[in-house]
């Protein structure tokens, strides 16, 4: 009897034990469950407790179903390779069920490499289906020892500043971030109180429903850091965290996004050396809290409608925040040049391909056509640069024809612009096509691209555009931008004032060397192409609903155009062709206009003329148009071999069949 009570009571006492340890009185502790029959300690399954140390197998894909914690003196080691799977149903479970969490006295060994880093990403692939990775250490927070995090019932925070809870290495960590409410939210990476002796380095966080990466107190550093449309902040700190981040590119293209940085309660000073963020759809970009502040250098910020905010009215001081050497300013823009390109993170294959396109370009410089790029404002090549465009290259302009009451950048400041002496070399073909646009999608949304040369024009040399201040004009007629084929240029032609307007493309004193051809302008809130002065030759030219002109020339253009389809079916345009200045008798060879909405085919101002051979215009009300009254004498217009004539059609059947211009199909 004695030894059956002993062993009653034994089991008595286990059975206890796992009704405790399987129970929550707290509804931010989550239950650990032991792993699923049949996974056993080495299974693929990850749910419940780790106990002692284990390695993963990088051949095996394992699936998270539960709170995977590592405890108090166990290290879980992932080597290269390994991939986990959140495997979290929102319709079924609680996302906030699933995450893994090392705990104060664990480690964690994430042994990931360029090659072949670790993935943790969720079944379900959307943003906030799983909690992340969180590591609890023993370095000082705020919040005080042994505190208790805002998720999962998690202690964490001591006094060791030096605190070691492992090494994580090329790690991409996608879809976390899950809810709990207004003030508890999982991240993509959660660092409570973790301690300098842990190491951080290569980490790429993406699509999360919440912070990327948040610092709750600590000292831990971390580097080579990518944060990709973390729909809250992507770089998050609170609770005095004294630590550093290095080597930080941050991307949002989501517009759920919060801030690139916020950072809030006391400052302790974290150093922030080389932070490059990127957005394409505005926001803010660095927010300061409390008495939140950081010394920040090499910081650039592209795309943001502001770069540092201070949300707390009664905050005046800006001392503790210090920005690229000096106090932060609110009225500064911080658009330096990138300190950290996205290409260093070409490891992480799931990565968006969006990288901003320099403000300035000094030397030869080409893009990646498997890259979106994005302007945010001028982008000027300079003398003795090229500027090489491959085929198939997208490049998104982000400006001001947003919607009501959202701010954006102004139109006119965003442009490319090829200087004097510098060169432009987009290869499209007919199967890829390089796209120039913009986020908007609305004609006027900015400048597009606009070309200076060295050859002649009545303003003179070495003349002042109307726009930007740019530079033209010489004696070189043959002189050599460079060459365009196969482009699709649209939502250009920003409005200055009502003599100085930005078109698709403009061309600036622009040499008969320079190659043009297969050109589409669509959609554009000014001209189409506009010629001041040059000698430029165009072939090949589509042109869809430009409010202002389709073909506009001036300052005496003694180029040629052929083979050139207009469309106008917005009751904005103006003309097909306008022509001022004096005449120096440009060429038009095939020539066909077609418009459904009536209007004015050909305009001719002040001498100006050309030869005109192959023309069809069909749709218009008025199909010539002298613009001066004093004008009377038309021997400067020549079409189809005669002085134009006023009561002709020029009805011919179409002499350019649009059919050429199926390439532009599919790739607007």
């Amino acid at each position: 009897m004695k030894n059956l009570s002993s062993r009653f009571l034994l089991i008595m006492a286990i059975v206890l034990s796992l009704g405790i340890t399987g129970c929550s009185n707290d509804d931010n502790e989550i239950e650990l469950i032991d792993d699923e029959p049949g996974g056993g300690p080495d299974g693929i399954t990850l749910n419940g407790s780790l106990q002692e140390d284990r390695t993963l197998d990088a051949s095996e894909t394992y699936s998270l179903t539960g709170v995977y914690s590592v405890e108090s003196g166990a290290t879980l080691t992932i080597p290269a390779g390994t991939k986990i799977v959140a495997d979290a149903d929102l319709d079924d479970s609680d996302e906030t069920n699933v995450y893994i969490v090392v705990q104060k006295g664990g480690m964690i060994d994430i042994q990931g490499t360029a090659s072949a880093p670790v993935v943790m990403s969720a079944a379900n692939g959307q943003p906030g289906s799983w909690g992340g990775l969180i590591i609890a250490g023993n370095a000082e927070t705020t919040a005080g020892t042994d505190a208790t995090a805002e998720v999962g019932g998690i202690i964490y925070g001591g006094t060791d500043s030096s605190d070691n809870s492992g090494s994580i290495n090329y790690l991409v960590l996608s879809d976390a971030g899950a809810q709990i409410n207004v003030n508890s939210q999982f991240n993509g990476l959660s660092l409570y109180a973790v301690g300098s002796g842990t190491e951080i380095t290569n980490v790429a966080l993406i699509d999360g429903a919440d912070d990327g990466i948040e610092f709750f107190g600590g000292s831990v550093s971390a580097s080579n850091i990518y944060l990709e449309n973390n729909q809250d902040d992507a770089l998050d700190w609170t609770e005095g965290w004294n630590g550093s981040a290095s080597n930080v590119y941050v991307l949002n293209n989501d517009a759920n996004f919060s801030t690139a940085i916020e950072a809030d309660g006391v400052n302790n000073n974290p150093t922030i050396e080389n932070f490059t963020a990127v957005s394409t759809v505005g926001g803010t970009a660095l927010q300061f809290k409390a008495q939140s502040g950081a010394t920040i250098t090499g910081l650039s910020l592209s795309g943001y409608d502001t770069a540092v905010d201070i949300p707390e009215a009664g905050r005046t001081d800006l001392s503790g925040i210090k920005l690229n050497g000096a106090t932060a300013d609110l009225e500064m823009d911080y658009t330096e040049e990138a300190t950290v390109a996205a290409s260093d993170f070409d490891w992480v294959s799931n990565r968006g391909q969006v990288s901003v396109i320099p403000s300035t370009i000094s030397s030869d410089f080409s893009l990646d056509a498997n890259t979106q790029y994005v302007i945010n404002n001028r982008v000027s090549v300079e003398e003795g640069a090229t500027f090489t465009i491959p085929a198939g290259t997208r490049i998104v302009a982000r400006s001001g024809a947003a919607e009501e009451g959202e701010e954006t950048a102004e139109p006119t400041e965003i442009y490319i612009v090829i200087q004097q002496g510098a060169m432009i070399d987009i290869q499209g073909t007919e199967e890829n096509p390089v796209v120039m646009s913009s986020t908007s999608g609305k004609a006027g949304s900015w400048g597009g691209l606009v070309i200076a040369g060295n050859a002649e024009t009545t303003a003179g040399t070495d003349a002042t555009a109307e726009v930007g201040g740019i530079i033209y004009g010489g004696n070189d007629p043959e002189d050599n931008s460079g060459s365009i084929s196969y482009l699709i240029l649209s939502d250009a032609g920003a409005q200055i004032n009502v003599d100085s307007q930005y078109n698709g493309l403009s061309l600036y004193a622009v040499g008969s060397e320079t190659t043009i051809e297969n050109i589409a302008v669509l959609n554009g809130a000014d001209d189409g192409i506009e010629f001041f002065g040059g000698s430029v030759s165009a072939s090949n030219l589509y042109l869809e609903n430009n409010q202002d002109d389709a073909v506009d020339w001036t300052e005496g253009w003694n180029g040629g155009v052929s083979n050139v389809y207009v469309s106008s079916t917005d009751a904005n345009f103006s003309t097909a062709i306008e022509a001022d200045g004096v005449n120096n008798n440009p060429t038009i060879e095939n020539f066909t206009a077609v418009s459904t909405v009536g209007g004015t085919a050909l305009q001719f101002k002040a001498l100006s003329g050309a030869t005109i051979t192959g023309l069809s215009l069909s749709g218009y009300d008025t199909n010539i148009d002298i613009a001066e009254d004093e004008r009377t004498d038309l021997s400067g217009i020549q079409i189809e071999g005669a002085d134009a004539d006023t009561e002709t059609a020029y009805d011919a059947e179409s002499t350019v069949d649009p059919g050429i211009f199926d390439w532009m199909e599919g790739n607007l």
